[in-house]
């Protein structure tokens, strides 16, 4: 246990901030697995909100959240059945 009184401050701080980095945490995580179980429009802006919340927060680096949204929109795109043109010969 910390004997400082600063080093006991910043203890109770990291418990705080704990707490809310994991509400944040399931939050994003949350969001992200529904877009990918069913992609829809309404789902892709929930897991784009959560992550750039998670970004504001600093929760997560920016071009992390970048990434993830190119990531998840790519998965969108690649599970949607494609329609075939037909080829010429």
């Amino acid at each position: 246990m910390p004997i400082i009184s600063s080093a006991k401050k910043a203890l109770r701080k990291d418990k705080r901030r704990a707490v809310v980095n994991l509400r944040l945490k399931r939050k994003m995580k949350a969001a992200l697995k529904k877009a990918k179980e069913k992609p829809t429009k309404k789902n892709l802006a929930l897991g784009y909100s959560a992550l750039d919340r998670a970004a504001k927060k600093h929760f997560i680096h920016k071009s992390k959240a970048s990434r993830l949204k190119s990531r998840l929109m790519k998965f969108v795109l690649k599970s949607k059945p494609s329609k075939a043109s037909p080829k010429k010969h």
